[in-house]
């Protein structure tokens, strides 16, 4: 009988027995497994104490490393600038042997010094011969006469205050007298007065070419000595407006009384005030704004009438020219006083100046 041959089934038992056992293998493993997906670990609190303590630990150190290198650049700073002062220190140190090892003869270093000191010398006399050269008019007196330094010839506008009244005529009150019933000639050619005329001269010679400057003659009142020119300030480089207030100074004839009050009123007339002021005057006044009822004035009265007229004056330096009147002692402390409080000066000088 012939032998049936047998068709191989890969899907028999066997097979079939595998796979079930390996698929109740997985699913052994799946239900043994812990897989709840929703499941939140905590952390553990002693790790994260750590982690922070090491996360501290790094800010710091990352501190301290900053700290470092700011230290590090000022060193870096420190030692460059020091290098510096050690090659100055260096450098003088040569400078100094250098000097030291040049022997200088000490005659010879006199001689070179006091070539120096006449040169300078020289040189002095040069440009005070340039500044006599560029001065705004020409005024020769008797003499050297530039010892008076004490007054302060600056400013930009300067004004000139000249005392017109009778006691300008005499040092004394019996000439005064006698000289005020005499001709307008008499009058004008007194010594004093004179004198007083020389004296503004004198500082109208040494204005700044650069400045301007007005002057003015007061007795009772305070007029400019150019006509209708009260409260303007003139040019001091123009020459014929110097020579029209000169030649206006000489014309007046000295009469009256004496208002320092409304010379010093007078300059509020001025749109800008001076900055620089010269009195030339012989005394205390004899009158306020107007004419006491008394021919006769006591010292104290005249030293009221003074203190009266400074309470009106601006805060202007004022330098003080007296002539020296009899019978009025307390003039030279008070005149002196203004001086000195306004910044100005004082001083009465010879009979022989300028």
């Amino acid at each position: 009988m012939a032998r049936v041959k047998r068709r191989v089934n890969p899907f028999n038992l066997s097979f079939l027995d595998i796979m079930a056992c390996g698929f109740g293998a997985v699913t052994l493993l799946f239900l043994l497994l812990k897989h709840d997906v929703t499941t939140v670990q905590t952390a553990d609190p002693n790790l994260k104490a750590e982690v922070s303590l090491l996360q501290e630990d790094i800010r710091v150190g990352e501190e301290d490393l900053v700290s470092l290198r700011n230290s590090l650049a000022q060193m870096e700073k420190d030692i460059v600038q020091a290098q510096g002062l050690s090659s100055r220190v260096v450098e003088r140190i040569d400078q100094t042997q250098r000097e030291l090892s040049l022997q200088v003869d000490p005659k010879d270093e006199i001689a070179q010094l006091r070539r120096q000191v006449e040169q300078l010398q020289r040189e002095t006399a040069d440009l005070e011969q340039q500044g006599r050269d560029q001065d705004v008019r020409r005024f020769i007196g008797e003499g050297d006469r530039q010892y008076l330094t004490g007054l302060k010839l600056g400013g930009r506008r300067i004004l000139i205050l000249l005392d017109a009244s009778a006691s300008m005529l005499a040092e004394d009150i019996i000439n005064v007298i006698r000289r005020r019933n005499m001709s307008d000639d008499v009058k004008r050619n007194a010594p004093k007065w004179q004198r007083a005329l020389r004296t503004v001269e004198w500082l109208v010679a040494q204005l700044p070419p650069q400045s301007t400057f007005q002057l003015y003659t007061f007795n009772t009142r305070a007029r400019a000595s150019i006509t209708n020119s009260e409260g303007e300030w003139q040019d001091t480089a123009d020459a014929t407006r110097l020579d029209e207030a000169v030649n206006g100074m000489k014309a007046v004839i000295p009469d009256g009384g004496t208002s320092l009050l409304n010379a010093f009123t007078a300059i509020k007339g001025f749109s800008q005030l001076p900055d620089n002021i010269f009195l030339i005057t012989d005394g205390l006044p004899t009158q306020g704004k107007s004419r006491p009822g008394k021919n006769t004035v006591s010292g104290k009265s005249r030293a009221n009438l003074f203190e009266e007229a400074v309470k009106v004056l601006p805060r202007v330096p004022v330098n003080v020219i007296l002539f020296p009147m009899e019978g009025d002692p307390a003039a030279a402390a008070l005149y002196w006083q203004l001086g000195l409080a306004s910044g100005g000066s004082f001083l009465s000088p010879s009979k022989d100046w300028p």
